[in-house]
C-alpha cells in the first residue's frame, strides 16, 4: 500500500512519527512544513514541503490546493492519512479524485473540542480516528482507538 502522510510539523508530527509500526510496512511519502525539526526528524524519507505558514493564510491554502494536486498526481497514493492540521484540508479534500482513500486521526489533546482542522476534513474522511470517549460522540462513525502517544 502506498501511503501519504500529511500532517504539520511539532506535535502533529509527533502524533504520526507514534505510528511507525503501521506506517513502517508501506511504501509512504511525507508532506508537512518547512520547518527544522520536521526536516530533522524525517531524515531519509521522502518528504514533500508544503507552503507556511497555512493557519488562516488564504495564499497558501490556495497553494496548497495546488500543491496537493500535484502530488496526488504524481504519488497515486492509496491512502491519505493526516494528524491535522491545516495542510490536510487540500489533500483530503482532493484525494478521491486521485482513487485514494483518507483517514484522519484527532490530536490526543482534543478530548472534549473538535479541532477546526477535524470538522474540515471530516467530511471528506473515509476513516476518522479520535483517541478519547468524549470527542467519539461528536463525530458520528469514529473510532475510538485510544491515546497513541
Amino acid at each position: 500500500m502506498r501511503v501519504l502522510i500529511v500532517c504539520s510539523s511539532g506535535g502533529h508530527l509527533t502524533q504520526a512519527l507514534a505510528l511507525k509500526e503501521w506506517w513502517g510496512r508501506h511504501e509512504r511519502s511525507w508532506v508537512t512544513l518547512p520547518t527544522e525539526d520536521a526536516r530533522s526528524r524525517l531524515v531519509g524519507e521522502r518528504v514533500v514541503e508544503a507552503h507556511y505558514p497555512t493557519v488562516r493564510n488564504l495564499p497558501n491554502l490556495a497553494r496548497n490546493f495546488s500543491l496537493a494536486r500535484r502530488v496526488l498526481r504524481a504519488e497515486r497514493p492509496d491512502l491519505v492519512f493526516s494528524t491535522g492540521a491545516a495542510i490536510a484540508l487540500p489533500f483530503f479534500a482532493q484525494a478521491r479524485f486521485f482513487g485514494a482513500r483518507t483517514a484522519f486521526l484527532e490530536p490526543v489533546d482534543r478530548i472534549t473540542s473538535a479541532s477546526l482542522s477535524g470538522r474540515l476534513v471530516y467530511p471528506f474522511s473515509d476513516s476518522f480516528f479520535v483517541q478519547w470517549d468524549a470527542l467519539a460522540e461528536m463525530y458520528p462513525g469514529s473510532e475510538n482507538i485510544g491515546v497513541v502517544l
